[in-house]
């Protein structure tokens, strides 16, 4: 089985490779500068050249922030840069898996986001990904669709990072208490990616680790758990002002894996654990 990663080089598309490469599985790496997705004829050119069986989708404009101020270059992107993958994985019979986000949601209420609960993105990230999502389902029909959430990983710039660089400047550090949701290790997605691609189980998926925090109860775990001093203090969303718009309810219902027969991830501090030890 040969499969294409785009985003090879992020934070979950180099966890993909490796762990395709671990089961004996060949993987393309699909990334700048070598192929541009936003470049239809050059993104059709790649696929039918790559005799590829399947694409695993993680390439994405994800700095949130900046896409309220550049909506173009954000949809061009998540938006048509995934309807070309899509077309293209259409006319060779490729398999299209597309990594989305809970950012699709409204990001209210409190109970967990079903695969088909209504889509009201809150903010123009979420907006150019569900555009994503809805070229993959009108293009393809053998596709995955794979919601994710606060994703941290080895390999790039995420939340766990950022609180350690920190935690050796700052005594104390304000982070949100009232943003719900599960923190989502790259290692442990890749690994149910990869078991997911090599199945015929076409579908929507929400996959994250299990258990639920608060973004300020995340943070004084990587604390304890790394052993730093600095004070974690809780806040409000309303005090900590961003461009974007934050979901406050990012919890997302995994009863698609369990009905589809696939495990769900481990709990997230058995997942920021071994992480720690794999940065230390």
């Amino acid at each position: 089985m040969k499969i294409i990663v785009t985003g090879s080089k992020g934070q979950l598309g180099t966890d993909v490779v490796t762990e395709l490469e671990k089961n004996g599985i060949e993987a393309i790496g699909a990334d700048l500068p070598e192929v541009d997705i936003t470049d239809a004829k050059a993104a059709e050119k790649f696929i039918a050249e790559s005799n590829a069986d399947a694409v695993i989708h993680c390439a994405a404009f994800t700095n949130v922030d900046a896409a309220e101020s550049d909506l173009e270059t954000c949809r061009k992107i998540n938006a048509e840069g995934t309807e070309n993958i899509a077309r293209s994985c259409k006319n060779h019979g490729l398999k299209l898996m597309y990594i989305s986000t809970d950012y699709v949601f409204s990001g209210e209420g409190t109970e967990p986001f079903e695969t088909d609960s209504k889509k009201a993105p809150c903010n123009n990230y979420g907006i150019t990904k569900l555009e994503g999502e809805e070229a993959v389902k009108e293009i393809c029909s053998k596709f995955f669709i794979v919601r994710i959430s606060w994703v941290f990983g080895e390999n790039g710039k995420n939340f766990v990072k950022t609180m350690l660089r920190l935690s050796k400047e700052k005594d104390s550090l304000t982070v949100v208490d009232d943003q719900i949701g599960s923190p989502t290790y790259t290692k442990d997605l890749a690994v149910l990616l990869c078991e997911m691609i090599k199945s015929e189980k076409y579908g929507i998926y929400h996959a994250t680790n299990e258990g639920l925090c608060s973004w300020a109860e995340f943070a004084a775990k990587i604390m304890e758990k790394s052993g730093a001093k600095t004070k974690i203090i809780p806040v409000a969303s309303e005090e900590y002002k961003t461009a974007a718009v934050r979901p406050k309810n990012s919890r997302l219902s995994k009863k698609s894996l369990d009905e589809n027969g696939f495990s769900r991830l481990p709990h997230w501090e058995n997942a920021l654990e071994r992480f720690l030890l794999n940065v230390n």
